[in-house]
């Protein structure tokens, strides 16, 4: 098995500089860096991940802790991440919390004990233990989708503008009641989303009806009984937007369970797109979140943090795309249109 001095020895270099390439402790002349590369490449060197986090306090993973990775939306989150951090060299574990406030705190400590460098999370509706514990425990952490305070670094798409959006897009279309699906409250994704839903009726001149604002939880059975709920309201629903991808399914189950169909009696359209909602007979009108791309910035944020910890907290908005399909009871145009007045991230803010 080859050692660190071998690779000098075939590099022409000292074992310091072996060491200083392989833990980034100190620059390198790029002709030396890749000499050293070349070098354990030749002889198949593999570093002693352990001994390096010895010396270094680095063991180059990150902690990723996320609920319903299953969840089309999450699991391309998850690429994004894994794919950010293999680039960088960073290995990931990973931790689903179930959005149980004890587990999540139990999942993060976890990773914290097994000494990644710095913690992913999606908090839960209920965060005050995981934010004690990354407090106290000064874990370097970046908070992911759902927002908590200003104290951390967090990334998550826009959620109120894509709503109003869409509550815009039924209206012109004719509908004056326009139901919204919920996502489990004391989330900030259910609460910016409902944001939105009420900021679009406002613009439009339609009242809110308490009774076309249904809890689904986040979950397809919750959605599934919230439509039931709806469409049990005097004034039921022309259309309905749901908050997620998971219970836009619970509302399909529903609807074809009262033998409604899409869009002839009732329009449907959803935030959250996912790859197979254009082989739907209607296609979804979705709203598209930038899923890799949150997952990518969130390790950026905390690589960016491990390297300068004393900078301020940033919060980092990612911009949705309107994908215009016929579930909403008009043709689609362009199915990949950007969402008009959906802003990008504030100030532009480079996170490379």
């Amino acid at each position: 098995m080859a050692t660190m001095a071998d690779v000098a020895r075939r590099a022409g270099v000292s074992v310091a500089t072996v060491s200083h390439v392989l833990n980034e402790t100190r620059p390198v002349r790029p002709d030396t860096r890749r000499a050293v590369l070349e070098a354990i490449d030749d002889l198949g060197y593999t570093p002693n991940t352990l001994a390096r986090s010895l010396v270094t306090a680095r063991t180059r993973s990150i902690g990723l802790a996320v609920s319903a990775i299953s969840n089309p939306y999450v699991t391309e989150i998850l690429q994004g991440v894994e794919s950010s951090a293999l680039e960088r060299g960073y290995g990931l574990l990973i931790a689903d919390p179930h959005d149980d406030p004890v587990h999540e705190r139990k999942a993060v400590q976890l990773l914290h004990e097994r000494r990644v460098d710095g913690v992913i999370v999606a908090p839960s509706a209920e965060p005050a233990g995981l934010m004690d514990y990354l407090t106290r425990h000064e874990v370097p952490a970046v908070l992911l989708d759902r927002l908590v305070g200003d104290i951390h670094d967090q990334v998550c798409a826009e959620n109120a503008p894509p709503v109003e959006q869409l509550v815009l897009h039924l209206a012109d279309l004719g509908h004056t009641r326009v139901g919204l699906v919920a996502g489990l409250p004391g989330l900030s994704t259910t609460t910016e989303r409902i944001a939105g839903y009420r900021a679009g009726l406002e613009r439009r001149g339609l009242p809110f009806r308490p009774a076309l604002l249904a809890d689904g939880h986040s979950e397809a059975g919750g959605a599934e009984d919230a439509v039931h709920r709806l469409l049990a309201s005097p004034e039921p629903p022309t259309a309905i937007i749901t908050a997620n991808n998971a219970m836009t399914i619970g509302a399909l189950r529903a609807l074809r369970r009262a033998g409604l169909s899409v869009p002839g009696d009732l329009a449907l359209v959803c935030f959250d797109d996912f790859s197979w909602a254009d082989v739907f007979s209607p296609g979804l009108t979705a709203i598209s979140q930038p899923s890799r791309e949150i997952g990518a910035t969130a390790v950026r944020l905390l690589l960016d943090r491990l390297e300068n910890p004393g900078r301020p907290p940033r919060t980092v908005r990612l911009p949705c795309t309107f994908v215009h399909r016929t579930s909403c009871g008009c043709v689609a145009e362009d199915p990949d249109r950007p969402l008009p007045g959906t802003p990008g991230p504030p100030g532009k803010d480079p996170v490379s």
